[in-house]
């Protein structure tokens, strides 16, 4: 007889449950209904009911699609079935607020091992950054940074994480006073004057559209010794260039290596909550969970970020229950307005992501992949909405309107200020980031164990040994904590991070 998989049921009201093991073709699973004609994987969907072509296909309590074609009970439900279609948008701002607002925590602040910046910011890492103005000084940062990192001469300074070398594809080509420009130029700056950053040097050709002097006259940075900038047409050429990085860097590493972890508060984090290659237990296992870990932060008076605005398509309701106002609420709005007449214009849909391997990992449609997406950001009320790569300053969960791209919006994130980032996936992923350093979380835990070299945490072991949210949630924040004191990531022990850097390009290449 086929094997008989375990299946989850996460809301009274749903029509589906998921599969926790596989099922063999000829299986019940359920106990009832049609057996299986084919084997499905786990984190797959089964139909608990009748549903009526056209019918709503519910999970997490919520519609994630409708039925394109009649659905016995006991059937596999997926692309072949369930189809994108509209979801509510009356929107009711603030409406759960008393309720979020209940949902923080009271609870002690901790502490971690971090870096006082003299502005008063707190880092978790310590590096150089390089940063190119302009595609053509990607190349001079490179070799530049490669010199230094492989050289030795880091092993005198032990309180310098490496030189990390943020080099991009534009910076030219494009309209000075455009979108486009102001973006790069706020990343930039943001990663140049991150609390992870010691010091920041700019390399641009110098003909280039993104100038640093704009940039200082924008933003105010006087200070030299921490924002130097040269170009390669002053300098003669490429390799004078970065001869001269070399030198300037060798010069700075001491007084980089001279500050000393000491304890700061919890309350001072801001966490960038992530996801990427997820499946159908993303928002079983680890989303839910990060969530916990979210509010325990934001009950310590820390900042988390959530982002990827069309990975939230579908599930923006829920956090705009929890909007702290109606300003709040309208910005978050205007962003999903925004996102929806992009896609418009370029003939693509909002449904274009779940992608083909979160497809095989169990996602459908957008709809569920958000409403499993929106999960890390708990239970808090939203005091935010920001721009890509605004800096932020409001305390409590935040959002920032990122591309569900995972670089594009990690860089958007850490430019903003993000000392630390966590990412889960259910497919398995090789992102790193810096200078904010990334923590893998395995959904499943076939998954941990098959990359374990990878994955900093398991999650799996929500299903498979009964671990309770709440317990996943502390070990989730214990393991933030540590890292933040400088605890090595997997990513960081595997060099991870440098290829990451992606601002978001938007508007005209001219």
């Amino acid at each position: 007889m086929p094997k008989t998989a375990r299946t989850l049921r996460l809301h009274p009201n749903d029509t589906v449950a998921i599969l926790t093991d596989p099922a063999e073709a000829g299986a019940q699973p359920l106990g009832f209904g049609e057996p299986l004609d084919h084997p499905v994987a786990r984190g797959h969907k089964l139909a608990l009911t009748d549903i009526a072509e056209g019918g709503a296909i519910v999970k997490f309590g919520q519609v994630i699609g409708y039925a394109s074609r009649a659905i016995a009970a006991g059937s596999h439900v997926h692309t072949d079935n369930c189809s994108f279609g509209a979801h509510d948008q009356h929107y009711e701002i603030g409406a759960d607020y008393d309720k979020a607002l209940a949902a923080v925590p009271k609870i002690e602040t901790a502490q971690f091992m971090g870096y006082r910046r003299a502005n008063g910011q707190a880092g978790t890492r310590n590096y150089i950054a390089i940063c190119a103005t302009v595609n053509c000084s990607a190349t001079v940062i490179r070799r530049a940074a490669d010199e230094i990192n492989r050289s030795g001469i880091l092993e005198n300074y032990p309180n310098v994480d490496g030189v990390a070398a943020f080099a991009h594809g534009t910076g030219c080509g494009m309209d000075a006073g455009g979108e486009g420009a102001e973006l790069l130029q706020r990343v930039l700056w943001g990663y140049a004057t991150h609390p992870n950053v010691g010091a920041a040097v700019f390399v641009g050709l110098g003909c280039e559209v993104m100038q640093l002097a704009r940039m200082k006259m924008l933003y105010g940075g006087n200070d030299d010794s921490r924002f130097f900038g040269l170009t390669i047409q002053d300098n003669g050429g490429t390799a004078a260039t970065i001869r001269q990085l070399v030198d300037h860097i060798k010069t700075i590493l001491p007084e980089v290596n001279a500050v000393q972890r000491q304890p700061i508060p919890a309350s001072e984090l801001k966490l960038a909550l992530q996801c990427g290659g997820s499946d159908g237990f993303s928002g079983i296992t680890a989303n839910p969970a990060l969530g916990v870990a979210s509010d325990l932060l934001v009950g310590m008076g820390g900042t988390v970020i959530l982002s990827e605005t069309p990975e939230i398509y579908g599930a923006e309701q829920l956090l705009l229950r929890r909007a702290a106002s109606k300003e709040i609420g309208d910005r978050l709005i205007s962003r999903i307005r925004w996102w929806e007449d992009y896609t418009r214009m370029n003939r693509g849909s909002m449904d274009n992501n779940p992608s083909p391997g979160n497809k095989l990992g169990g996602l459908t449609t957008i709809l569920e992949k958000s409403l499993g997406a929106a999960a890390k950001a708990g239970s808090t009320p939203l005091t935010d909405v920001l721009a890509y790569g605004e800096r932020i300053e409001t305390p409590g969960f935040v959002f920032m309107d990122t591309p569900g791209y995972d670089p594009v919006s990690a860089t958007g994130q850490i430019a903003g200020g993000a000392q630390m980032l966590v990412f889960t996936t259910g497919r398995g992923s090789a992102f790193g980031s810096k200078p904010a350093p990334t923590i893998k979380l395995a959904t499943n835990t076939k998954l941990y164990q098959s990359m374990p070299d990878d994955m900093d945490l398991n999650c799996g072991d929500m299903i498979s040994d009964g671990v309770s949210i709440e317990a996943k949630g502390r070990e989730i924040l214990d393991l933030v904590l540590a890292s933040a004191s400088g605890q090595k990531t997997k990513s960081e022990i595997l060099g991870l991070g440098d290829n990451e850097f992606v601002p978001w390009q938007v508007g005209a290449v001219m």
